[in-house]
């Protein structure tokens, strides 16, 4: 498989991700609404190892006033404010990076949404995909 490319808009911050992404996962949070200046934002989970950066650095905010109570890490590019990448705190083990800072997201499609009982009344949220009013539900505990 070759590695996934994406950056930022103004080409400072460069990044890679070397494990498959099948689907895309919206979040309809105020806070993603905030920090996106639309309805919300529309991402790819990866494993973290799997994501690198490999041009430019970027900066964080430390979102603290988050609906689930979790502060996330939020990283954009510092030149361009690109929003390239979010984790929550502490790490999970992955990452959850804008799909709009991807260089082809042609195959992807919207599978899941969160947070839906904030989504704007203006937002489209497809009937046939996976929906939560909150956050997503925890795994099933190992047997």
């Amino acid at each position: 498989m070759s590695p996934i490319t994406g950056g930022c808009l103004c080409g400072q911050v460069r990044y890679t991700i070397s494990a498959p992404v099948t689907a895309l996962r919206a979040c309809h949070c105020r806070n993603c609404q905030k920090s996106s200046g639309s309805g919300g934002t529309v991402n790819a989970v990866v494993p973290e190892d799997a994501f690198k950066i490999t041009q430019g650095t970027t900066r964080k905010y430390d979102d603290s006033a988050t609906q689930s109570g979790r502060t996330l890490s939020r990283h954009f590019c510092g030149t361009c404010g690109s929003p390239i990448y979010s984790h929550r705190n502490p790490k999970p083990g992955f990452v959850v990076v804008r799909a709009g800072s991807l260089d082809d997201s042609s195959g992807l499609k919207i599978t899941g949404n969160i947070w839906t009982a904030s989504a704007r009344p203006w937002s489209h949220i497809d009937p046939a995909t996976e929906c939560h009013p909150g956050n997503m539900p925890p795994p099933p505990a190992p047997r």
